[in-house]
Order: C-alpha cells, then structure tokens, then sequence
C-alpha cells in the first residue's frame, strides 16, 4: 500500500457524517439577491455532490473533510478554512478563493481550470498531476506544496512562497513566477521553458544547480 492509499484510508474513517444536499444548511440572507453561505461548519464529514456553483462562502471552517463531487464553478469562497480536507472529483472551474487556508488538503481529479487564489495559506497541499495551466496564484503560502507532474504551462503564480515544494517532472512552460520564491525549482528536473522570472530568481535558480554567481 502506498503512502496516498493510507492518506485516503485514514480520511474514510474519519468521515463520520454523510452530508449531501438535503443536509447542507441553507444560505443566510434575507434578500432576492443570491445569499452567502456563512461560518458553516463541519468537521470530518463526507460532503458528496453538492452544487454550490455561484455560491458565496465566507467564514466557513471545515476540518479533514472529505468532498466528493461537489461544483464549486464560478464560486467565491472568502476567508474560510478545508484543513486536511479531501477534494476528489471537484469541479473548480473559475472559482475565486481569497484568503483561504487550505494546508494538508490533497485535490485528486479536480477540475482547476480558470481557478484565481488571492493570498491564504495553501502549504502542504497535494496537486499531483493537477492541470493548473489557466490557474492563478497571487500572494499565496504554498510551502511545501506537492506539484509532482503539474501541468502548469501558462499558469500565473505571483509573488509565492514556494520554498520547500516538491516539483519533480512538473511542466511550468511558459508560466509567470515573478516574485515567487523559486529555491526548490531544480531545472534538471523541472520544465522552465519561456517562463518568465525576474533576475534575482535567476540567481536562485543558478544557485541550485550549485553555480558560482559573481558580479563580474
């Protein structure tokens, strides 16, 4: 058994309650105009096909959680908490997440595309293999992030603390890293074609591959 068998092992049998849409609690608002979900709480439930599409979550807070099928298209999700939570076939299509912390969450056949992060904290977070080519990332923790086998040709990670991530054989053609802390990208392993970095993560970079950087 590998190591993400027994991570998935271990967040099956701390789901304790099944949450579907006839139990998930109603928006609060009273207005004509679409309601936010806010401070909704729940804490190692499995959460399964719920449409929360155009929702507005704020304040929410949920502990080693598990989603499955759950749309999140077109959904801003603001200053709320998935701790050690499971995202397994979730569709993120264009969703906005701002200020967010999603440390030790793992997302696994998650459709990511047109996703924008807005600072938060997203350290330790599994994107094996995620397809982030049209994602973007502002601000954001992301230490220790896994993006082993990424596809992330194109995406915009702006001024992110990547340091300790792990990167092996992730494509990051053509992707903006400006401002982003670049220590953990090793070129030998790690596509780079055409992104673009400033010159001081030039130097970081140099500096992986060992090399001796003199003024002149």
């Amino acid at each position: 058994m590998t190591w993400i068998d027994m991570w998935r092992d271990r967040r099956a049998t701390a789901a304790q309650q099944v949450v579907t849409t006839a139990d998930w609690p109603s928006p609060d608002a009273d207005s004509n105009e679409p309601a936010p979900f806010l401070g909704v709480r729940y804490e190692r439930a499995a959460i399964q096909e719920i449409d929360l599409c155009e929702a507005t979550l704020e304040g929410c807070v949920f502990e080693a959680c598990t989603f499955t099928a759950v749309r999140f298209n077109c959904a801003t999700l603001t200053g709320s908490t998935f701790k050690d939570c499971r995202f397994a076939g979730c569709n993120w299509w264009d969703a906005v997440v701002t200020n967010c912390t999603m440390t030790g969450s793992a997302f696994e056949r998650c459709d990511l595309s047109g996703l924008q992060v807005e600072a938060g904290d997203w350290s330790d977070v599994e994107l094996l293999g995620a397809d982030l080519g049209t994602a973007e990332f502002t601000r954001v923790r992301m230490r220790g992030v896994n993006l082993s086998g990424a596809r992330c040709q194109g995406v915009v990670l702006r001024d992110a603390d990547l340091s300790g991530a792990t990167l092996r054989e992730a494509d990051f053609a053509r992707a903006d890293l400006r401002g982003s802390v670049l220590t953990a990208f090793d070129p030998r392993e790690v596509e780079l074609r055409d992104a673009i970095i400033t010159a001081d993560q030039a130097v970081d970079i140099a500096l992986s591959l060992n090399l001796s950087v003199r003024a002149s």
